[in-house]
């Protein structure tokens, strides 16, 4: 269960200089803030950081941006990055669906959706990140042929998530798995802190892989 109450946590994402706060400022200037023409993946939802650090870490002529809404969790990810001091890695406490405030059509590669809030209720659909309205939403922002990967434990999201990339107007299904883990793309598989959790309880872990084809 996600932490929701760290004393100062609001205070430390203020000012650490591995927060960006004027995320608005940044939108076709991203580049300029990593300082090169590297590829932009952004990762929705990173929770404490483990997955997108460790992406990081492998990949340095790749440029992330982690979003978080929960303070209390982001805080976690910044003092783990302050002592990685990992310099194609950022992050910003923010709602997923402003994402296309924060960057310019075209200005990213890539995203990751990893575990998360399934919004179980029927009311609640459209605020589920594999919506056909989030889909929309990261249209606006992908280069063409951009990927989007989502992983789950919940199957009956994963079911609505396979659904949602069918009746979207603008995207392919690349592959999907129901069993990441006995799958062949569990190659060079990252896990993020839920999905180590999950595995170790037997859950199965399904991962689906889209492209949006404009």
């Amino acid at each position: 269960m996600r932490l929701r109450n760290v004393p100062g946590s609001r205070d430390t994402i203020a000012e650490s200089r591995f927060t960006i706060k004027n995320e608005k400022e940044c939108k076709g200037k991203w580049n300029e803030i990593f300082g090169n023409d590297h590829p932009i993946f952004i990762e929705v939802g990173m929770g404490k950081g483990q997955f997108i650090m460790t992406l990081a870490q492998q990949n340095p002529d790749i440029n992330y941006v982690g979003i978080e809404k929960y303070s209390s969790v982001l805080v976690r990810a910044i003092e783990k990055q302050e002592e990685l001091d990992l310099p194609n890695l950022y992050f910003i406490r923010m709602e997923a669906e402003y994402l296309a405030d924060v960057f310019a059509p075209d200005e990213v590669s890539g995203i990751y959706l990893n575990f998360s809030d399934p919004w179980p209720k029927d009311r609640h659909a459209k605020r589920r990140l594999t919506s056909v309205q989030f889909l929309e939403r990261y249209e606006h922002i992908l280069k063409k042929d951009g990927h989007v990967v989502f992983k789950t434990d919940n199957r009956d999201l994963f079911d609505f998530s396979l659904e949602q990339a069918n009746e979207a107007e603008h995207w392919t299904i690349l592959n999907h798995t129901f069993d990441l883990h006995h799958s062949e793309y569990v190659e060079g598989n990252i896990m993020t802190e839920y999905e180590t959790r999950f595995v170790e309880m037997g859950n199965a872990i399904c991962r689906m892989e889209i492209m949006q084809v404009k």
